[in-house]
């Protein structure tokens, strides 16, 4: 790949990192590239809040020790990692095996940076189709997922209950609204959510987008508006708060934590803290429009393995990718990070050890990534005109309709 190529990619701007796993904590050991002596493989990951003695830093050695290597992880900040590996194999020395937010897999991919599963013989047969289309671009598979994470709706239990409202008769929009409305005649907040103008809000929005039938090449289709007023209807009829205009996903789920609020759309990585908040608690499904469960978009990591002048490194990598993503490795693994397995072998033993997981797991196979549909690397550029547009919609200064259509122009405009 030219460096032409690789210098335009690593001028693209991404915010695609959201969610757990995706840190913000400086790098955690020191630079090592894959330029080091024979036996040395380079590991970089998004995770630098983990260090020498965590579990995850001993799996990697492990996986080292198995593969008669020795690994040399360096752990950086996700959006730090994009620019670092674009860099890298513009310098030649990318490391080995490359870990790495799902949405900016495909942008490497197409920079030239990294290798297909074809050309490693990484084996991805047992992995979901959905969460794998996560890494595909071009009718090529640049990755395996190492678990995914997802959004549902995390409810207050006593707020629910003093509303008259069953949370498993909620099955689709109207049922939600009607539920909101209860609740906000009973005294109480409806629901909160992320709909700040940047990939955060997007991610929470895309449910309700794709829930309602709508694609992300067609922003103002009729699904797509009738998505975005869902959204302004509630703030005008007072069942979410004017905060979701500033909230992160963090925020946002604050906001819930207080106990005032019926309903949250956060993801898997708030369980822990869901437990810590005091009152009961439950979760179901984003529900699509018509009913059933909404498609989501999917967080988590892929395993790569980025282009070697070296070839015959790629035997090895391949056994440091299958050592990370084995069923009982990628247990323990996403169990530290709040994940859905990426197998539905992992799936079930997770759902078998946690009564509580299976709603997510039923959520991550109604899932889909937000470069699918082949879009890859032109997801960003359809992502920021879409929060522009919900950001219009909700502050009140553009009607849904205008605010779609206005965002299908630069979108349209941007993906030629």
């Amino acid at each position: 790949m030219t460096r032409r190529r690789l210098r335009a990619a690593a001028a693209i701007t991404l915010s695609a990192c959201l969610l757990a796993g995706c840190s913000s904590s400086s790098d955690s050991s020191s630079d090592s590239g894959s330029g080091a002596a024979t036996g040395d493989y380079t590991v970089w990951d998004p995770y630098p809040q983990f260090d020498d003695s965590s579990d995850w830093v001993k799996l990697l050695t492990k996986c080292g020790t198995d593969a008669g290597v020795t690994v040399k992880r360096t752990g950086y900040d996700t959006t730090d990692l994009t620019n670092k590996a674009l860099l890298a194999a513009q310098q030649g020395n990318s490391p080995d095996v490359l870990i790495v937010d799902n949405p900016v897999v495909s942008t490497l991919a197409e920079a030239g940076v990294l290798t297909t599963t074809d050309e490693v013989k990484v084996d991805t047969s047992a992995v979901s189709p959905n969460l794998l289309a996560a890494g595909q671009t071009g009718g090529k598979t640049f990755g395996i997922p190492i678990g995914a994470n997802t959004l549902a709706l995390y409810y207050n239990k006593a707020i629910l209950d003093k509303a008259g409202v069953d949370p498993a008769s909620i099955k689709d929009w109207a049922g939600l609204t009607a539920a909101l409305q209860k609740v906000k005649a009973s005294g109480k907040k409806g629901i909160t959510f992320s709909a700040i103008g940047t990939e955060e809000g997007s991610f929470q929005f895309l449910p309700w987008f794709w829930g309602s039938g709508a694609n992300l090449t067609q922003l103002d289709s009729a699904q797509g508006v009738a998505a975005l007023t869902l959204w302004n209807d509630w703030l005008g009829s007072g069942y979410a708060p004017n905060s979701v205009l500033n909230n992160t996903q963090t925020t946002s789920w604050q906001e819930f934590a207080t106990g005032d609020f019926a309903f949250s759309e956060n993801g898997t990585w708030q369980l822990a803290n869901a437990k810590k908040t005091g009152f009961e608690y439950g979760i179901i499904p984003i529900p699509s429009q018509a009913g059933g469960t909404a498609p989501a978009p999917t967080g988590g990591e892929f395993v790569t393995a980025p282009v070697q002048t070296e070839t015959a490194r790629y035997a090895t990598s391949e056994k440091l990718i299958s050592c990370l993503t084995s069923a009982d490795n990628a247990y323990t693994t996403d169990t530290t990070l709040s994940y859905i397995a990426a197998t539905e072998a992992v799936q079930q033993k997770q759902v078998a050890e946690n009564k509580e997981l299976e709603v997510w797991v039923a959520a991550v196979k109604a899932a889909k990534g937000r470069t699918s549909d082949d879009l890859g690397t032109k997801y960003p550029k359809i992502s920021q005109p879409m929060w522009t547009a919900f950001q219009a919609a909700l502050s009140g200064s553009k009607e849904p309709q205008q605010a779609m259509t206005d965002a299908q122009t630069t979108a349209a405009a941007a993906t030629k």
